[in-house]
């Protein structure tokens, strides 16, 4: 029998989840059926219980859901935990519902097939929100030097670093603080790309060497990584490969078997391209 996975949203139809995972089953010989589901906005917990009741094996969650999820899981992962919200609902052998967030460690994998390396490096994350939140537990995991959370309001920023430094060197600071300021990886967590708008970041920020990272992804650079190119980073990278990497955490802890993420994020990425010069 097809095993059933779905993603759960609102809205939901831009959602690339179930062409990645179906791109990991036909990889992995894998027998699954992953569809998309509009979910009332009030009507999480409702859905969520009826898909597990009619034999559901697992779900993702994306907006506006995820805190909904982390208190509908029986149990939580570590990076659940820390993140206070979840994104993938498994189902276990004994019956009981596993809560995980695969955010933070896909983009840490995408970074790591991109040959960065954040040992020792002086990160410079900008916002403080839910996505902020999901992505700092896998970047700490990985012992950079510093981790800096710049965001308009600070108070917002203190809160977070407070919650996760125990887990390494993290502290908090207005934009405007960051005049003189250097950093190896930059992070934007922030909602700014999808208006087109881009953090008050000074001149300089950036390191020789510097890489930065845009959660967000599109057909074409982001405000962010446009600026990023100009101060003369390095490395440039968007969201696609945090997307597919999220997606490929997942897929093992539903299956117990790790998909190759390549192929399918460069599949994507021909789509995107393909779509900007029809």
């Amino acid at each position: 029998m097809t095993d059933q996975y779905a993603v759960f949203g609102n809205p939901i139809n831009h959602s690339k989840s179930p062409v990645i995972h179906r791109q990991f089953a036909e990889q992995t010989g894998q027998d699954l059926h992953y569809a998309k589901q509009l979910v009332e906005v009030d009507a999480f917990v409702k859905t969520a219980q009826a898909f597990f009741a009619e034999g559901g094996k697992g779900l993702n969650v994306t907006i506006p859901f995820k805190v909904e999820a982390f208190h509908f899981a029986q149990q939580l992962t570590p990076r659940a935990q820390c993140a206070g919200a979840v994104n993938t609902l498994a189902l276990q052998a004994d019956g009981k519902i596993l809560g995980d967030n695969t955010d933070g460690i896909g983009m840490v994998h995408d970074m790591h097939n991109l040959g960065w390396e954040l040992r020792g490096k002086r990160i410079l994350v900008l916002g403080a929100g839910g996505a902020v939140r999901g992505i700092l537990q896998p970047v700490l995991a990985e012992h950079p030097s510093q981790v800096i959370i710049a965001n308009r309001t600070v108070s917002k920023a203190e809160e977070l670093a407070a919650h996760f430094h125990d887990l390494g060197d993290v502290k908090a600071k207005a934009f405007e603080a960051l005049n003189g300021e250097q950093f190896d990886i930059v992070i934007n967590g922030t909602s700014a790309s999808l208006s087109g708008d881009l953090p008050p970041l000074p001149n300089g920020l950036l390191s020789s060497n510097a890489s930065c990272y845009d959660l967000m992804y599109g057909a074409e650079p982001t405000v962010f990584l446009k600026w990023a190119a100009e101060q003369g980073a390095v490395e440039l990278a968007d969201g696609l490969g945090m997307l597919v990497g999220q997606a490929a955490e997942a897929f093992y802890l539903w299956r117990q078997i790790r998909p190759e993420v390549v192929p399918v994020i460069t599949a994507l990425r021909r789509q995107l391209n393909e779509k900007k010069s029809s």
